[in-house]
Protein backbone atom coordinates (compact mmCIF):
# COMPACT_ATOMS: atom_id res chain seq x y z
CA UNK A 1 0.00 0.00 0.00
CA UNK A 2 3.06 2.23 1.06
CA UNK A 3 4.30 1.63 -2.56
CA UNK A 4 0.57 2.58 -4.33
CA UNK A 5 0.54 6.35 -2.42
CA UNK A 6 4.30 6.58 -3.23
CA UNK A 7 3.23 6.46 -7.13
CA UNK A 8 0.40 8.57 -6.67
CA UNK A 9 2.64 11.14 -5.12
CA UNK A 10 5.04 11.02 -8.13
CA UNK A 11 2.30 12.10 -10.49
CA UNK A 12 0.84 14.88 -8.52
CA UNK A 13 1.01 17.83 -10.30
CA UNK A 14 0.37 19.65 -7.07
CA UNK A 15 2.31 17.53 -4.72
CA UNK A 16 5.17 18.09 -7.55
CA UNK A 17 5.27 21.85 -7.56
CA UNK A 18 4.13 22.88 -3.79
CA UNK A 19 7.74 20.44 -2.40
CA UNK A 20 9.01 22.42 0.48
CA UNK A 21 12.50 22.00 1.14
CA UNK A 22 14.06 22.61 4.85
CA UNK A 23 13.54 25.74 5.97
CA UNK A 24 17.09 27.97 6.42
CA UNK A 25 18.36 29.54 9.62
CA UNK A 26 15.66 32.15 10.20
CA UNK A 27 15.21 35.47 12.98
CA UNK A 28 11.65 36.47 12.32
CA UNK A 29 10.80 39.63 13.68
CA UNK A 30 7.00 40.32 14.70
CA UNK A 31 6.33 43.89 14.40
CA UNK A 32 3.02 44.37 16.47
CA UNK A 33 4.06 41.69 18.61
CA UNK A 34 1.39 43.01 21.79
CA UNK A 35 -1.54 42.62 19.49
CA UNK A 36 -4.39 40.76 18.83
CA UNK A 37 -2.99 38.55 16.01
CA UNK A 38 -0.19 37.86 17.12
CA UNK A 39 -1.23 37.32 20.30
CA UNK A 40 -4.32 34.75 18.87
CA UNK A 41 -2.46 33.40 15.58
CA UNK A 42 1.04 33.79 15.03
CA UNK A 43 2.60 33.13 18.42
CA UNK A 44 0.38 29.95 18.53
CA UNK A 45 1.08 29.03 14.83
CA UNK A 46 5.21 29.61 16.08
CA UNK A 47 3.95 27.16 19.05
CA UNK A 48 2.88 24.76 16.45
CA UNK A 49 5.31 24.75 13.75
CA UNK A 50 7.80 24.05 16.57
CA UNK A 51 6.11 21.10 18.11
CA UNK A 52 6.13 19.85 14.35
CA UNK A 53 9.61 20.09 14.20
CA UNK A 54 8.80 22.88 11.04
CA UNK A 55 11.15 25.87 12.55
CA UNK A 56 14.90 25.66 11.21
CA UNK A 57 17.71 24.65 13.98
CA UNK A 58 18.62 27.41 14.35
CA UNK A 59 15.53 30.00 14.95
CA UNK A 60 14.97 33.53 16.61
CA UNK A 61 12.39 35.56 17.14
CA UNK A 62 11.85 39.05 17.97
CA UNK A 63 9.04 41.15 19.21
CA UNK A 64 8.61 44.86 18.64
CA UNK A 65 5.83 47.25 20.35
CA UNK A 66 5.36 50.18 21.87
CA UNK A 67 4.69 49.04 25.65
CA UNK A 68 7.53 48.84 27.16
CA UNK A 69 8.54 44.85 28.46
CA UNK A 70 11.25 43.09 29.34
CA UNK A 71 12.63 39.81 27.70
CA UNK A 72 11.34 37.80 30.62
CA UNK A 73 8.00 39.98 30.11
CA UNK A 74 7.44 39.36 26.96
CA UNK A 75 8.28 36.00 27.17
CA UNK A 76 5.12 35.48 30.02
CA UNK A 77 3.03 37.32 27.59
CA UNK A 78 3.76 34.62 24.52
CA UNK A 79 3.53 31.90 26.76
CA UNK A 80 0.23 32.75 28.43
CA UNK A 81 -0.81 33.69 24.66
CA UNK A 82 0.19 30.10 23.17
CA UNK A 83 -1.78 28.29 26.20
CA UNK A 84 -4.81 29.97 25.51
CA UNK A 85 -5.09 29.60 21.74
CA UNK A 86 -2.70 26.84 20.26
CA UNK A 87 -5.05 24.36 18.42
CA UNK A 88 -3.20 21.14 20.96
CA UNK A 89 -2.40 21.15 24.00
CA UNK A 90 1.45 23.22 24.58
CA UNK A 91 4.09 20.72 25.33
CA UNK A 92 6.01 22.03 28.11
CA UNK A 93 9.52 21.24 26.65
CA UNK A 94 8.58 22.50 23.44
CA UNK A 95 7.38 25.98 24.35
CA UNK A 96 10.46 26.63 26.57
CA UNK A 97 13.11 25.99 23.80
CA UNK A 98 10.69 28.17 21.66
CA UNK A 99 10.69 31.06 24.18
CA UNK A 100 13.83 31.38 25.11
CA UNK A 101 15.24 32.18 21.38
CA UNK A 102 12.56 35.11 21.86
CA UNK A 103 13.89 38.45 22.26
CA UNK A 104 11.95 42.16 22.77
CA UNK A 105 12.40 45.54 21.68
CA UNK A 106 10.24 48.44 22.48
CA UNK A 107 9.76 51.30 20.36
CA UNK A 108 7.11 53.21 18.59
CA UNK A 109 7.55 52.04 14.78
CA UNK A 110 7.64 56.22 13.81
CA UNK A 111 10.92 56.11 16.18
CA UNK A 112 14.06 55.56 13.73
CA UNK A 113 16.53 55.22 16.63
CA UNK A 114 14.52 51.75 17.77
CA UNK A 115 15.17 50.66 14.21
CA UNK A 116 19.40 50.96 15.03
CA UNK A 117 18.84 49.21 18.71
CA UNK A 118 16.54 46.16 16.69
CA UNK A 119 19.50 45.86 14.10
CA UNK A 120 21.94 45.38 17.30
CA UNK A 121 19.57 42.81 18.37
CA UNK A 122 19.49 40.81 15.24
CA UNK A 123 23.66 41.00 15.01
CA UNK A 124 24.09 39.64 17.94
CA UNK A 125 21.99 36.96 17.65
CA UNK A 126 23.22 36.25 14.35
CA UNK A 127 27.00 36.29 16.48
CA UNK A 128 25.78 33.72 18.72
CA UNK A 129 24.81 31.30 15.72
CA UNK A 130 28.58 31.78 14.07
CA UNK A 131 26.63 32.84 10.84
CA UNK A 132 24.65 35.39 9.45
CA UNK A 133 20.44 34.23 9.80
CA UNK A 134 17.66 35.38 7.33
CA UNK A 135 15.64 37.95 7.92
CA UNK A 136 12.29 38.32 8.07
CA UNK A 137 9.99 41.30 8.89
CA UNK A 138 6.40 40.40 9.85
CA UNK A 139 4.03 43.65 9.82
CA UNK A 140 1.15 42.61 12.42
CA UNK A 141 0.04 46.21 12.73
CA UNK A 142 -2.67 48.79 11.80
CA UNK A 143 -2.69 49.11 8.15
CA UNK A 144 -1.16 53.09 8.52
CA UNK A 145 2.45 51.67 9.95
CA UNK A 146 2.88 49.93 7.41
CA UNK A 147 4.62 52.66 4.51
CA UNK A 148 6.36 53.96 7.92
CA UNK A 149 7.88 50.29 8.96
CA UNK A 150 9.15 50.03 5.19
CA UNK A 151 10.41 53.08 5.06
CA UNK A 152 12.26 53.50 8.43
CA UNK A 153 13.87 49.85 8.10
CA UNK A 154 15.36 50.98 4.40
CA UNK A 155 16.69 54.12 6.41
CA UNK A 156 18.35 51.77 8.42
CA UNK A 157 19.90 49.75 6.13
CA UNK A 158 17.77 46.78 6.95
CA UNK A 159 15.72 45.76 4.14
CA UNK A 160 18.94 44.51 2.47
CA UNK A 161 21.89 42.50 3.17
CA UNK A 162 25.25 41.44 1.74
CA UNK A 163 25.31 37.64 3.19
CA UNK A 164 21.73 35.98 3.97
CA UNK A 165 18.14 36.97 2.52
CA UNK A 166 15.82 39.74 4.35
CA UNK A 167 12.05 39.52 3.05
CA UNK A 168 8.77 41.33 4.61
CA UNK A 169 5.49 39.67 5.32
CA UNK A 170 2.23 42.23 4.94
CA UNK A 171 -0.93 41.58 6.37
CA UNK A 172 -3.73 43.10 5.15
CA UNK A 173 -5.21 45.00 4.25
CA UNK A 174 -2.83 46.29 1.67
CA UNK A 175 -4.91 49.95 0.75
CA UNK A 176 -8.17 50.68 1.01
CA UNK A 177 -8.83 51.63 -2.36
CA UNK A 178 -6.73 51.73 -5.87
CA UNK A 179 -5.09 55.25 -5.12
CA UNK A 180 -3.79 53.84 -1.63
CA UNK A 181 -2.79 50.71 -2.60
CA UNK A 182 -0.74 52.41 -5.50
CA UNK A 183 0.70 54.72 -3.28
CA UNK A 184 1.58 52.26 -0.78
CA UNK A 185 2.89 49.89 -3.36
CA UNK A 186 5.19 53.17 -4.25
CA UNK A 187 6.65 52.94 -0.80
CA UNK A 188 7.39 49.17 -1.09
CA UNK A 189 9.20 48.91 -4.52
CA UNK A 190 11.41 52.33 -3.55
CA UNK A 191 11.85 50.27 -0.19
CA UNK A 192 12.56 46.31 -1.04
CA UNK A 193 12.19 44.19 -4.23
CA UNK A 194 9.04 42.41 -5.22
CA UNK A 195 10.90 38.59 -4.80
CA UNK A 196 11.71 39.85 -1.18
CA UNK A 197 7.82 41.27 -0.42
CA UNK A 198 5.20 38.53 0.38
CA UNK A 199 1.72 39.75 1.23
CA UNK A 200 -0.20 37.74 3.32
CA UNK A 201 -3.99 36.56 2.41
CA UNK A 202 -4.39 33.66 5.33
CA UNK A 203 -7.36 32.39 3.40
CA UNK A 204 -4.58 31.23 0.65
CA UNK A 205 -2.99 29.36 3.90
CA UNK A 206 -6.31 26.96 4.46
CA UNK A 207 -5.52 23.08 3.40
CA UNK A 208 -9.26 23.15 1.55
CA UNK A 209 -8.37 26.58 -0.15
CA UNK A 210 -4.73 24.54 -1.70
CA UNK A 211 -7.07 21.66 -2.45
CA UNK A 212 -9.51 23.44 -5.37
CA UNK A 213 -5.89 22.86 -6.80
CA UNK A 214 -5.63 19.29 -6.11
CA UNK A 215 -8.95 18.62 -7.62
CA UNK A 216 -8.71 20.67 -10.23
CA UNK A 217 -4.94 19.58 -12.06
CA UNK A 218 -4.57 16.05 -10.15
CA UNK A 219 -8.05 14.52 -11.55
CA UNK A 220 -8.60 14.70 -15.37
CA UNK A 221 -12.13 13.78 -14.35
CA UNK A 222 -13.15 17.16 -14.09
CA UNK A 223 -11.09 19.38 -16.78
CA UNK A 224 -13.04 18.28 -19.56
CA UNK A 225 -16.72 19.98 -18.04
CA UNK A 226 -14.79 22.83 -16.86
CA UNK A 227 -15.87 25.39 -18.94
CA UNK A 228 -18.51 27.21 -20.20
CA UNK A 229 -19.89 24.19 -22.42
CA UNK A 230 -20.44 22.75 -19.52
CA UNK A 231 -21.14 24.96 -16.70
CA UNK A 232 -24.37 27.15 -15.87
CA UNK A 233 -22.97 29.40 -13.04
CA UNK A 234 -20.92 29.56 -10.01
CA UNK A 235 -21.71 30.77 -6.74
CA UNK A 236 -19.19 31.64 -4.15
CA UNK A 237 -20.05 32.37 -0.62
CA UNK A 238 -18.53 33.21 2.64
CA UNK A 239 -21.04 33.69 5.47
CA UNK A 240 -20.35 34.51 9.07
CA UNK A 241 -23.33 34.09 11.62
CA UNK A 242 -21.10 36.51 13.65
CA UNK A 243 -21.59 40.05 14.30
CA UNK A 244 -18.88 42.32 14.12
CA UNK A 245 -18.05 42.41 18.11
CA UNK A 246 -15.30 44.77 19.20
CA UNK A 247 -14.40 45.67 15.38
CA UNK A 248 -16.42 48.59 14.89
CA UNK A 249 -13.52 50.59 14.04
CA UNK A 250 -12.28 49.19 11.46
CA UNK A 251 -15.56 47.25 10.10
CA UNK A 252 -17.31 50.80 9.62
CA UNK A 253 -14.43 51.97 7.68
CA UNK A 254 -14.28 48.36 5.83
CA UNK A 255 -17.37 46.84 5.21
CA UNK A 256 -17.89 43.49 3.91
CA UNK A 257 -16.60 44.44 0.31
CA UNK A 258 -13.24 45.68 1.27
CA UNK A 259 -13.63 43.05 4.46
CA UNK A 260 -13.92 40.10 2.15
CA UNK A 261 -14.65 40.20 -1.85
CA UNK A 262 -11.72 42.08 -2.61
CA UNK A 263 -9.24 39.54 -1.37
CA UNK A 264 -10.34 36.32 -0.04
CA UNK A 265 -13.47 35.82 -2.51
CA UNK A 266 -11.32 37.36 -5.65
CA UNK A 267 -8.59 34.79 -4.88
CA UNK A 268 -10.75 31.79 -4.11
CA UNK A 269 -12.15 32.64 -7.99
CA UNK A 270 -8.80 33.07 -9.69
CA UNK A 271 -8.07 29.38 -8.50
CA UNK A 272 -10.84 28.07 -9.32
CA UNK A 273 -10.75 29.55 -13.08
CA UNK A 274 -7.49 30.23 -13.67
CA UNK A 275 -5.59 27.73 -16.48
CA UNK A 276 -3.50 25.17 -15.89
CA UNK A 277 0.22 26.48 -15.26
CA UNK A 278 2.95 25.62 -16.66
CA UNK A 279 4.65 24.62 -13.38
CA UNK A 280 3.96 25.18 -10.00
CA UNK A 281 6.43 28.05 -9.80
CA UNK A 282 5.44 30.83 -7.45
CA UNK A 283 5.30 33.14 -10.90
CA UNK A 284 3.64 31.02 -13.06
CA UNK A 285 0.89 30.00 -10.50
CA UNK A 286 0.44 33.97 -10.04
CA UNK A 287 0.60 34.57 -13.76
CA UNK A 288 -2.43 32.51 -14.51
CA UNK A 289 -4.19 34.33 -11.66
CA UNK A 290 -3.54 37.99 -12.62
CA UNK A 291 -4.95 36.73 -16.29
CA UNK A 292 -8.59 36.00 -14.70
CA UNK A 293 -8.95 38.94 -12.66
CA UNK A 294 -7.62 40.96 -15.73
CA UNK A 295 -10.52 39.20 -17.95
CA UNK A 296 -12.89 40.55 -15.54
CA UNK A 297 -13.93 43.78 -16.63
CA UNK A 298 -14.79 46.53 -14.22
CA UNK A 299 -18.38 47.76 -14.05
CA UNK A 300 -19.28 51.25 -15.69
CA UNK A 301 -21.17 53.46 -13.28
CA UNK A 302 -24.68 52.66 -14.29
CA UNK A 303 -23.90 48.60 -14.38
CA UNK A 304 -23.70 48.72 -10.13
CA UNK A 305 -26.79 48.64 -9.16
CA UNK A 306 -27.68 45.96 -11.73
CA UNK A 307 -24.95 44.06 -10.77
CA UNK A 308 -24.70 44.42 -6.84
CA UNK A 309 -26.41 44.21 -4.20
CA UNK A 310 -25.42 45.37 -0.74
CA UNK A 311 -26.74 44.85 2.94
CA UNK A 312 -27.14 45.25 6.29
CA UNK A 313 -28.57 43.37 9.34
CA UNK A 314 -31.03 44.59 11.81
CA UNK A 315 -31.89 43.10 14.94
CA UNK A 316 -32.93 39.32 14.95
CA UNK A 317 -32.06 35.68 16.77
CA UNK A 318 -28.86 33.93 16.25
CA UNK A 319 -28.54 30.44 18.13
CA UNK A 320 -31.72 31.15 20.13
CA UNK A 321 -30.39 34.36 21.12
CA UNK A 322 -31.56 38.37 20.53
CA UNK A 323 -29.07 40.33 18.75
CA UNK A 324 -28.91 43.74 17.84
CA UNK A 325 -29.00 45.55 14.47
CA UNK A 326 -25.80 47.10 13.22
CA UNK A 327 -26.50 50.71 14.07
CA UNK A 328 -27.29 49.67 17.44
CA UNK A 329 -23.53 47.77 17.89
CA UNK A 330 -21.16 49.44 20.21
CA UNK A 331 -19.06 52.07 18.30
CA UNK A 332 -21.09 52.02 15.34
CA UNK A 333 -21.96 55.92 14.21
CA UNK A 334 -25.96 56.47 13.94
CA UNK A 335 -25.69 57.57 10.34
CA UNK A 336 -23.32 55.03 8.93
CA UNK A 337 -23.57 53.99 5.60
CA UNK A 338 -21.61 50.81 5.84
CA UNK A 339 -22.47 47.31 4.44
CA UNK A 340 -22.70 44.37 6.14
CA UNK A 341 -23.55 41.87 3.15
CA UNK A 342 -22.12 42.44 -0.44
CA UNK A 343 -23.50 40.69 -3.71
CA UNK A 344 -21.60 40.28 -7.00
CA UNK A 345 -22.32 39.38 -10.24
CA UNK A 346 -19.27 38.68 -12.01
CA UNK A 347 -18.26 37.25 -15.68
CA UNK A 348 -15.02 35.87 -16.96
CA UNK A 349 -14.32 37.56 -20.25
CA UNK A 350 -11.68 34.54 -21.63
CA UNK A 351 -12.58 31.68 -23.90
CA UNK A 352 -12.83 29.07 -21.36
CA UNK A 353 -16.04 31.20 -19.29
CA UNK A 354 -17.30 33.33 -21.67
CA UNK A 355 -21.33 33.60 -20.79
CA UNK A 356 -21.11 32.04 -17.26
CA UNK A 357 -21.83 34.13 -14.61
CA UNK A 358 -20.24 34.35 -10.94
CA UNK A 359 -21.81 34.82 -8.47
CA UNK A 360 -20.20 36.27 -5.02
CA UNK A 361 -21.74 36.52 -1.73
CA UNK A 362 -20.66 37.53 2.27
CA UNK A 363 -22.14 38.72 4.82
CA UNK A 364 -22.42 39.20 8.66
CA UNK A 365 -25.14 37.95 10.83
CA UNK A 366 -26.22 35.34 8.30
CA UNK A 367 -27.81 31.99 9.43
CA UNK A 368 -24.62 30.03 9.50
CA UNK A 369 -21.03 30.17 9.55
CA UNK A 370 -20.24 28.28 6.07
CA UNK A 371 -17.44 29.34 3.12
CA UNK A 372 -17.72 27.52 0.20
CA UNK A 373 -17.67 27.23 -3.58
CA UNK A 374 -20.51 25.46 -5.40
CA UNK A 375 -20.04 24.85 -9.67
CA UNK A 376 -23.53 24.16 -11.33
CA UNK A 377 -23.49 22.39 -14.35
CA UNK A 378 -26.40 22.97 -17.30
CA UNK A 379 -29.49 20.45 -17.00
CA UNK A 380 -29.75 17.47 -19.04
CA UNK A 381 -30.19 18.42 -22.64
CA UNK A 382 -33.43 16.32 -23.12
CA UNK A 383 -35.40 14.64 -20.11
CA UNK A 384 -35.72 11.06 -21.00
CA UNK A 385 -38.24 10.02 -18.29
CA UNK A 386 -41.98 11.53 -18.83
CA UNK A 387 -43.66 10.86 -15.25
CA UNK A 388 -44.22 13.39 -12.96
CA UNK A 389 -41.71 12.12 -10.73
CA UNK A 390 -39.08 13.39 -13.23
CA UNK A 391 -38.73 16.38 -11.21
CA UNK A 392 -36.78 14.87 -9.21
CA UNK A 393 -33.80 15.76 -12.17
CA UNK A 394 -31.75 18.44 -10.95
CA UNK A 395 -28.35 19.95 -12.60
CA UNK A 396 -25.32 18.44 -10.86
CA UNK A 397 -23.49 20.44 -8.42
CA UNK A 398 -20.17 20.14 -7.24
CA UNK A 399 -19.36 21.51 -3.87
CA UNK A 400 -16.16 22.54 -2.94
CA UNK A 401 -16.30 23.36 1.29
CA UNK A 402 -13.68 25.59 2.72
CA UNK A 403 -15.26 25.92 6.31
CA UNK A 404 -16.69 24.52 8.43
CA UNK A 405 -16.70 20.84 7.31
CA UNK A 406 -13.58 21.05 4.95
CA UNK A 407 -14.67 18.41 1.62
CA UNK A 408 -15.66 18.08 -1.67
CA UNK A 409 -19.33 16.80 -2.38
CA UNK A 410 -20.89 16.01 -5.84
CA UNK A 411 -24.49 16.20 -6.22
CA UNK A 412 -26.07 13.45 -8.88
CA UNK A 413 -29.51 12.11 -10.26
CA UNK A 414 -30.26 8.68 -8.55
CA UNK A 415 -33.07 6.41 -9.14
CA UNK A 416 -35.18 6.04 -5.80
CA UNK A 417 -35.86 2.35 -4.79
CA UNK A 418 -39.12 0.88 -6.29
CA UNK A 419 -41.65 -0.06 -9.69
CA UNK A 420 -41.31 3.46 -10.19
CA UNK A 421 -38.46 5.62 -12.29
CA UNK A 422 -38.34 8.02 -9.67
CA UNK A 423 -35.23 10.42 -9.32
CA UNK A 424 -33.74 12.47 -6.82
CA UNK A 425 -30.25 14.31 -6.03
CA UNK A 426 -28.01 12.11 -4.01
CA UNK A 427 -24.30 13.30 -2.36
CA UNK A 428 -21.33 12.05 -2.69
CA UNK A 429 -18.52 13.49 -0.26
CA UNK A 430 -15.12 13.90 0.53
CA UNK A 431 -14.54 14.73 4.01
CA UNK A 432 -11.14 16.42 4.89
CA UNK A 433 -11.09 15.21 8.62
CA UNK A 434 -12.21 11.72 8.07
CA UNK A 435 -10.35 10.71 5.52
CA UNK A 436 -7.07 12.08 6.55
CA UNK A 437 -7.68 11.28 10.46
CA UNK A 438 -5.86 14.61 11.10
CA UNK A 439 -6.18 18.15 12.37
CA UNK A 440 -5.42 20.74 9.42
CA UNK A 441 -2.60 23.13 10.31
CA UNK A 442 -3.58 27.12 10.81
CA UNK A 443 -3.32 28.94 7.98
CA UNK A 444 -0.95 31.49 9.02
CA UNK A 445 1.96 27.84 10.14
CA UNK A 446 2.60 26.88 6.41
CA UNK A 447 2.49 31.00 4.98
CA UNK A 448 4.94 31.58 7.95
CA UNK A 449 7.04 29.00 6.86
CA UNK A 450 6.26 29.42 3.43
CA UNK A 451 7.54 32.72 3.50
CA UNK A 452 11.23 31.89 5.55
CA UNK A 453 11.36 30.22 2.68
CA UNK A 454 10.67 32.38 0.12
CA UNK A 455 8.04 30.63 -1.24
CA UNK A 456 6.03 33.06 -2.72
CA UNK A 457 3.61 30.67 -4.43
CA UNK A 458 0.52 31.48 -2.00
CA UNK A 459 1.21 34.79 -1.03
CA UNK A 460 -0.63 37.88 -3.44
CA UNK A 461 1.77 39.74 -6.26
CA UNK A 462 1.65 43.52 -6.68
CA UNK A 463 -0.22 42.90 -10.27
CA UNK A 464 -2.23 40.89 -8.08
CA UNK A 465 -3.54 43.56 -5.57
CA UNK A 466 -4.04 45.95 -8.37
CA UNK A 467 -6.69 44.44 -10.62
CA UNK A 468 -8.24 43.51 -7.85
CA UNK A 469 -8.79 47.03 -6.54
CA UNK A 470 -9.72 47.66 -9.95
CA UNK A 471 -12.45 45.77 -9.97
CA UNK A 472 -13.60 46.68 -6.39
CA UNK A 473 -13.12 50.56 -7.33
CA UNK A 474 -16.05 51.57 -9.49
CA UNK A 475 -18.54 49.46 -7.12
CA UNK A 476 -17.12 51.54 -3.69
CA UNK A 477 -17.17 55.08 -5.71
CA UNK A 478 -21.05 54.14 -7.07
CA UNK A 479 -22.43 52.93 -3.81
CA UNK A 480 -20.70 56.35 -2.28
CA UNK A 481 -22.56 58.20 -4.85
CA UNK A 482 -25.78 56.56 -4.23
CA UNK A 483 -28.40 58.31 -1.82
CA UNK A 484 -29.88 54.63 -1.50
CA UNK A 485 -29.09 52.71 1.65
CA UNK A 486 -28.39 49.42 2.12
CA UNK A 487 -31.15 47.15 2.07
CA UNK A 488 -31.74 45.21 5.21
CA UNK A 489 -31.99 41.92 6.19
CA UNK A 490 -32.75 40.18 9.97
CA UNK A 491 -29.94 38.94 11.79
CA UNK A 492 -29.85 35.09 11.27
CA UNK A 493 -31.58 35.25 7.56
CA UNK A 494 -30.21 34.31 4.61
CA UNK A 495 -29.32 38.28 3.81
CA UNK A 496 -31.69 41.25 1.87
CA UNK A 497 -34.51 39.46 -0.49
CA UNK A 498 -33.07 42.27 -3.26
CA UNK A 499 -30.13 39.56 -3.56
CA UNK A 500 -32.02 36.73 -5.22
CA UNK A 501 -32.92 39.49 -7.97
CA UNK A 502 -28.63 39.37 -9.55
CA UNK A 503 -29.05 35.00 -10.07
CA UNK A 504 -31.61 35.35 -13.07
CA UNK A 505 -34.81 33.09 -13.22
CA UNK A 506 -34.63 29.31 -12.68
CA UNK A 507 -31.59 29.62 -10.26
CA UNK A 508 -31.63 30.35 -6.55
CA UNK A 509 -28.85 30.82 -3.71
CA UNK A 510 -28.02 28.08 -2.09
CA UNK A 511 -29.11 27.73 1.53
CA UNK A 512 -27.23 28.33 4.24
Amino acid sequence: MAVAVESLTEVNPLALGLERGPVPPTTLTIFGASGDLARRKLLPALYNLAHDGALPARFNLVGISRAEMSDDEYRRFAREAIVSFSRRPPDTQVLEGLLTRLRYVAFGFDEQEGYGRLDGVISELDAEAGLPLNRVYYLSTAPAFFGVIMERLKAAGMNHHRETDVRIIIEKPFGSDLASARALQAIVSTSFRERQVFRIDHYLGKETVQNVLAFRFANYLFEPVWNRNYIDHVQITAAEDLGIGTRAGYYDSSGALRDLVQNHMLQLLTLLCMEPPASFDADKVRDEKVKVLEAIRPFRPEEVALNTVRGRYTDGVIGGERVPGYLDEDGVPEHSGTETYAALRLEVHNWRWAGVPIFLRTGKRLARKVTEIAVTLKPVPHMAFQNADSAGVQPNQLVLTVQPNEGVSISLGAKVPGTRMSIRPVNMEFLYGTTFLSESPEAYERLITDAMRGDATLFTRNDEVDAQWSIIDPILAAWRASEVNPAPYEAGSEGPEEAQGLLGAGRHWRTL
